[in-house]
């Protein structure tokens, strides 16, 4: 399924989105506004993201979404009437995303998505002269689609709107088609304004890590992108790990203020990203979360095992003096 606010499938395991990085998301895209003209979302499943969005404003003017499944495209447009979204507000359409888009000439205030991780689309040669994909040169891989969503989400992004996605850690590093698609995102377009690294284990289903990618057509922080390393500031359930209020609230007082924060976050400038990097996005490059281990004194080392040798002599002694008093031998033999 081409779909993932309520869920996505990989490898025929359902992954279940938490209420959490839904709530993120539509925060991140909703920053600074009340009112919306216009919310996205290209793999909507049952439309729940399109929905956590409205919470965040007072007002959306119309939801547009495209689901490949028919029973949760059904279930989509049901879930839009039962929140009390007139059916001439909403149009969420049938069909695989990639391949045949419903919304093509439309542009979007807001474009949001949970796109199933590394999913299989067909990448055929016709789609170099797709306007989704033609100024980029290269498609992204057969076997992994993350960057061709990505494509497409930023087409139908409106000048002055912004997109959140979620993607799995390899969009921030792989090579070949990927990496030539990822400079041409960062050079090129300059749209990509933000990396945030999320926990692992957060997703039902696959404990990999992700990351959410924030890009802006019309940026007013042109020479830089914002890194932001959430990975280590989760809850814990039993088989699960969570975003918390806090960690939420971190991220994006992270986001708003955009400054370096030692070992939480920290603003790289284009020319750093591609004259010692290369264009490689890895948040460790970047966000330094090394803890220095605590300097040992070979010194007081050896006064404490002297110590230790002393007060087993003086342990041994004394069980020498029990088992003499109960005229059975010692183990230690005669001190």
């Amino acid at each position: 399924i081409r779909g993932g606010n309520n869920f996505s499938f990989v490898e025929n395991d359902i992954i279940f989105t938490p209420p959490m990085v839904s709530k993120l998301l539509a925060k991140l895209v909703t920053i600074g506004k009340d009112k919306l003209r216009s919310v996205y979302d290209p793999t909507c499943g049952s439309g729940s993201l399109l929905l956590r969005v409205a919470k965040e404003v007072k007002e959306v003017g119309n939801y547009y979404g495209q689901e490949s499944n028919p029973s949760t495209y059904n279930l989509a447009r049901m879930n839009m009437i039962l929140h009390g979204v007139h059916y001439r507000q909403f149009d969420i359409q049938q069909d695989d995303t990639l391949e045949q888009p419903h919304h093509i000439e439309k542009r979007f205030e807001a474009v949001v998505a949970n796109p199933p991780f590394s999913a299989k689309w067909s990448a055929a040669a016709g789609f170099l002269t797709d306007e989704r994909f033609q100024d980029y040169g290269k498609l992204a891989p057969a076997s992994k689609a993350d960057f061709a969503f990505v494509q497409h989400m930023v087409h139908q992004l409106d000048d002055d709107g912004i997109m959140a996605v979620v993607l799995p850690h390899g969009v921030l590093f792989r090579g070949a088609a990927e990496g030539h698609i990822r400079k041409h995102l960062i050079k090129d377009k300059n749209y990509l304004d933000a990396v945030i690294g999320l926990p692992a284990n957060i997703f039902y289903g696959t404990s990999i890590p992700t990351c959410i990618l924030v890009l802006k057509k019309n940026r007013k922080h042109s020479d830089n992108i914002l890194f932001i390393d959430a990975s280590q500031n989760y809850g814990k359930a039993t088989t699960q790990n969570y975003l918390r209020d806090e960690d939420l609230e971190a991220i994006l007082d992270a986001f708003n203020v955009r400054g370096f924060n030692d070992k939480y976050s920290y603003v790289a400038p284009i020319s750093e990203i591609e004259s010692e990097h290369d264009f490689n996005l890895n948040i460790p490059r970047y966000v330094d979360t090394f803890e220095e281990e605590e300097m040992v004194s070979i010194s007081d080392v050896a006064s404490e095992i002297v110590k230790v040798e002393t007060q087993i002599n003086e342990l041994d002694q004394e069980i020498n003096k029990f088992c003499n008093e109960l005229s059975i031998a010692s183990p230690f033999g005669e001190k």
